[in-house]
């Protein structure tokens, strides 16, 4: 989507409503009546885990998801109630007030109200390149680990076994390890029959939202068991029934006390909350072909939260379930959302008592498929093949997702993504060149075999000379002193370097001296603007090195063969030179 400038970040919906089709609100319907659905259960385990009453995890799916998506800048992302932020959320409250009391819900409301603000700040503050420091491999490996958590999560439900779905992947599995006996046949069969209706209508007959048929067949084959054996028999639990009511308009409490004693939890709930939004938003943009804007992205996320403190919204950022289920049932534009968050109210309103039907092994085997659909293996597969440092930060990335928090698997990968920059540009590329004259116009290669001037050396830079640099540059400028000590004279082709900082104009300079010192000099050859105003501005280019800067390699030559011992030129039998044309045979 086009960046917005100026106001349109107060109305960026005016960018892609007017181009929505008929075919794009069909499709957003149906991806929305499937998400709707799908968040039902999910909304209230989460308010569960945040300490809220069940239906406030309803509430902060509605009226959120539809500003984040008015908002926002993303087709699909879907903002909500998420099961890290609940955590967060709990952690961060538990100390301060007992669990589902008024007084704990009056903290969540003014704390996500106080979020709101920061979100908005920072997007206003046009904060949303920190978005360009989450790599694609990041993006890969998060949604991937993300994909195998949410499918691990599931398990419980999927066998029908009674157990904690908590913790890491590994807990869950050893978990289920000791529960192996525990499964039941029924709740399997149902999931199992929820799985092969979704794969096989999503393959068959595409046409048909293979989301809506597999809980469709899962909801009809658990029925059917029960008529046959019967419920005492089956014991396939249920979502069970849920709250009917609209979110009550509600308030946060700013007082000085609330906001000092809440503040430090606002900021870490802050910048959780948008790395979650944004990495989702980033890889689900990523698999559906299209950029976010990171700055409307954090209004978006901004404003929801605001919006949710006033409708009985607990924090709510960027859902994985809730987003890919978006993406998967086929959405097209952010109606999608807007349509998810009406349909939950019209849903709450009227079915949420028959949500007491549905299986919770079909919703199991439905959040399967959706797993199984973000893992983008073919990229993976790129990625392994094309480069073994972006296979590190898409391994890290995955493997913390899955051993640690989402957050810090985040982290992680863009942290590790940092180093292997940091550590690939403090090395610049050091070539040494030399003219070749059987070449057209003597044009330089960097053929070994091509031979070189014994008094003048051509080295070409490519590279940032910054303060990491500098110990690479020096210890390679120091060999060549030692190794070809008679080539007192080195000309720099400066024309690749793009950027240097202070230590990299002092490490020049120096250079400069300690040739000049031993009879020789330093040469910079095509430099670019930036790189003369750097040396200029930190004293680093005096009156002498003024006249070694030229920006053609002929009038260097020219310039620095006046400059080369006449009895070593007469000794010398390269003649790599035009200037050496004139010079006598080698005697």
């Amino acid at each position: 989507m086009t960046p917005p400038t100026g106001f349109s970040w107060l109305y960026p919906f005016a960018a892609w409503l007017p181009g929505v089709t008929r075919s794009d609100l069909k499709a957003d319907l149906l991806a929305a009546l499937t998400g709707a659905i799908v968040v039902l259960p999910q909304g209230v385990a989460f308010a569960t885990i945040a300490g809220m009453p069940p239906e406030y995890g309803l509430y902060a799916g509605m009226v959120p998801a539809i500003v984040a998506a008015l908002f926002g800048s993303s087709r699909h992302l879907v903002s909500g109630p998420t099961t890290a932020a609940s955590v967060v959320l709990f952690s961060s409250l538990s100390l301060l007030a007992v669990p589902g009391t008024p007084d704990y819900v009056t903290l969540a409301l003014t704390l996500t109200f106080m979020v709101g603000v920061l979100e908005l700040a920072l997007g206003l503050a046009r904060m949303g390149v920190l978005v360009n420091f989450i790599s694609h491999s990041v993006v890969v490996g998060f949604t991937a680990g993300a994909a195998v958590l949410i499918a691990a999560k599931q398990i419980q439900h999927f066998f029908g076994v009674p157990m904690e779905s908590g913790g890491h992947v590994h807990d869950i599995l050893i978990r289920f390890g000791g529960h192996a006996a525990e499964i039941n046949p029924f709740a399997t069969a149902v999931a199992v029959v929820t799985l092969a209706a979704g794969i096989l209508v999503r393959r068959f007959v595409p046409v048909v939202p293979y989301m809506l048929a597999a809980m469709l067949a899962g909801g009809l084959s658990a029925v059917g068991l029960d008529a046959l054996f019967g419920p005492d028999v089956m014991q396939i639990a249920t979502v069970g029934a849920l709250p009917a009511s609209l979110p009550p308009l509600s308030a946060p409490a700013l007082t000085l006390d609330h906001i000092r004693v809440l503040a430090p939890a606002a900021l870490a709930v802050t910048l959780f909350a948008l790395t979650e939004a944004v990495s989702i938003g980033r890889a689900l943009g990523a698999r559906g072909g299209y950029r976010i804007d990171g700055n409307q992205e954090l209004i978006g996320q901004g404003l929801s939260n605001i919006a949710g403190a006033f409708f009985s919204g607990y924090v709510a950022t960027g859902s994985f379930n809730r987003s890919a289920v978006n993406y998967e049932a086929g959405a097209r534009t952010p109606l999608a959302a807007v349509f998810a968050g009406v349909l939950l109210m019209l849903v709450v309103l009227f079915v949420a008592p028959l949500a007491t039907f549905l299986p919770k092994p079909t919703m199991a085997a439905v959040l399967f498929l959706v797993a199984w659909g973000l893992i983008d293996r073919a990229e993976i597969r790129h990625i392994i093949r094309a480069s073994r440092r972006e296979t590190a930060v898409l391994a890290v990335t995955f493997f913390s997702a899955l051993l640690l928090d989402l957050e810090f698997a985040i982290f992680a990968g863009v942290l590790l993504s940092l180093v292997l920059y940091l550590e690939r540009t403090s090395k610049p590329r050091l070539v040494t060149l030399a003219p070749n004259a059987r070449l057209p116009k003597r044009a330089f290669t960097r053929d070994p075999a091509t031979p070189q001037c014994p008094q003048l050396r051509f080295l070409r830079i490519d590279g940032s000379l910054f303060f990491g640099a500098v110990p690479h540059l020096e210890s390679y400028l120091a060999r060549l002193r030692e190794t070809h000590p008679a080539q007192k004279h080195l000309a720099i082709i400066a024309d690749g370097i793009n950027f240097v900082d202070l230590q990299g104009a002092e490490a020049l300079a120096r250079e400069a001296e300690l040739r000049r010192a031993e009879g020789g000099g330093l040469y910079l050859i095509n430099a670019k603007l930036g790189l003369r105003e750097a040396l200029e501005r930190c004293g680093c280019l005096d009156t002498d090195d003024e006249h070694n800067v030229f920006q053609s390699k002929e009038a260097a030559i020219h310039t620095i063969f006046q400059k080369l011992d006449e009895s070593v030129c007469a000794r010398c039998e390269a003649r790599i030179f035009r200037e050496c044309e004139a010079l006598p045979p080698p005697g």
